[in-house]
C-alpha cells in the first residue's frame, strides 16, 4: 500500500511539474504568429471567406477533432466520461469550423472507442451531408478506420461510396497542389484504413491509410506530449513537397495507473496550449510542416487559430 501511495505521489508531482513547464514557456514565448489576431466572420464558412480560387489544399492548416463521434458514447454519467473525446455532434463540430473528422467502427458499422459503442456511421455520414447541403466551398477530411481488436464491417468500402460518391474527391497525388476551387464539387477526402480488408487503390474514390499520418503517443503528461509533436513533426518534409497529410494531435490520454482516468480534466492539461504550440513552430524553423491540428472538446479558439494561420499562408505573410 505505501508503494502504491508513493507511485501515485510521483505521479501527480510528475503532472504538476510538466503542466507549469508549459505555462512558464508560454509566458516567456508567448503566443503570436502570423495571422494569429485573425478571427474568421462565419466558422461554418471559413474555407469560402478565404477564396476558394486562392485556398491550396497544401497551405491550409485542417482544425480537426480526435475521436469526433463521441459525444453519446457509453452511458452518461456512468461509462461516457472516460470515453467522450467530443461534446457536439459531427454536424456542430463542423459547423464551428472543423474540417478533419476521426471516426472508429466496428464490425456492425457501429461507432465505437474501445469496448464502448455509440450510433451507427450512418448517423455521422448524414450529419456531413447535411453540412455539405448548406455550404459551398467548404473541404472535408473524413478519416474513418476499424477500431483495434474489431472486424472490418463486411463491403465498408461500396457502402462508404454509394453513401458519398457524388462528393468523393478521387486519390490524387495532384490533388496537395491544388486550389479549393478546382476540385468543387467534390469535397470530401475519405480515408478508409481497414484492418484486413483491401487498402483503396490508386484512382479510386477513397484514400488509402498512408496519405494520413500522425505519431502518436499514449501519455498524459501534457509538455512530454507537446515535445514529442514537436519532435515528430519537426521530422516531416514540408507541406509544399509532401504527397500525404500529417496530423498532430493535441491531446493526453487518461492513463489506467493513474487515479484520473475521465478525458476531459486530463486532455485539459494540453488543450489551452494550440497557439504556444503554433508559436513554437515557427521559433524551431519548422512551422512550414504544420497541416492538420487535431483536438478533443474543439472550441472556436482553436479553429480560430488554425484558420488564422492559413490566412496567413493564403495572403503571403509567412
Amino acid at each position: 500500500m505505501g508503494g502504491q501511495v508513493s507511485t501515485q505521489m510521483e505521479k501527480r508531482k510528475a503532472i504538476s511539474t510538466e503542466k507549469k513547464t508549459l505555462c512558464d514557456l508560454q509566458q516567456g514565448c508567448g503566443k503570436e504568429f502570423p495571422g494569429c489576431d485573425y478571427r474568421p466572420p462565419d466558422r461554418k464558412n471559413w474555407m469560402s471567406v478565404l477564396n476558394p480560387e486562392k485556398v491550396h489544399l497544401n497551405k491550409i492548416v485542417w482544425p480537426g477533432t480526435h475521436d469526433s463521434a463521441t459525444n453519446k458514447i457509453g452511458i452518461p454519467f456512468v461509462s461516457r466520461p472516460f470515453a467522450q473525446c467530443q461534446s457536439l455532434s459531427i454536424y456542430h463540430q463542423l459547423v464551428r469550423g472543423t474540417r478533419v473528422i476521426d471516426i472508429r467502427v466496428q464490425e456492425d458499422r457501429r461507432v465505437c472507442h474501445g469496448i464502448l459503442l455509440t450510433y451507427g456511421v450512418d448517423v455521422v455520414l448524414n450529419d456531413i451531408k447535411k453540412f455539405l447541403s448548406e455550404t459551398q466551398s467548404e473541404i472535408i477530411i473524413l478519416e474513418i478506420r476499424t477500431e483495434f481488436g474489431h472486424e472490418d464491417p463486411p463491403e465498408f468500402d461500396k457502402y462508404l461510396e454509394d453513401q458519398l460518391g457524388e462528393f468523393l474527391i478521387h486519390q490524387d497525388d495532384h490533388v496537395f497542389e491544388k486550389t479549393i476551387a478546382e476540385l468543387l464539387p467534390k469535397r470530401v477526402i475519405c480515408v478508409w484504413k481497414p484492418r484486413k480488408s483491401p487498402q483503396p487503390k490508386p484512382g479510386g474514390p477513397l484514400w488509402s491509410g498512408g496519405y494520413l499520418k500522425d505519431n502518436w503517443i499514449d501519455t498524459d503528461l501534457p509538455s512530454t506530449k507537446f515535445e514529442s509533436n514537436l519532435k515528430h513533426l519537426g521530422e516531416q518534409p514540408p507541406v509544399v513537397s509532401r504527397k500525404f497529410f500529417y496530423r498532430v494531435e493535441n491531446t493526453v490520454t487518461p492513463q489506467a495507473d493513474n487515479p484520473v482516468l475521465c478525458v476531459r480534466p486530463v486532455t485539459g492539461r494540453i488543450h489551452g496550449y494550440v497557439r504556444l504550440f503554433i508559436t513554437q513552430c515557427f521559433s524551431r524553423g519548422f512551422a512550414d510542416r504544420l497541416q492538420i491540428l487535431s483536438t478533443d472538446f474543439i472550441d472556436e479558439d482553436f479553429v480560430d487559430a488554425c484558420v488564422g494561420l492559413t490566412q496567413a499562408r493564403v495572403e503571403g505573410k509567412v
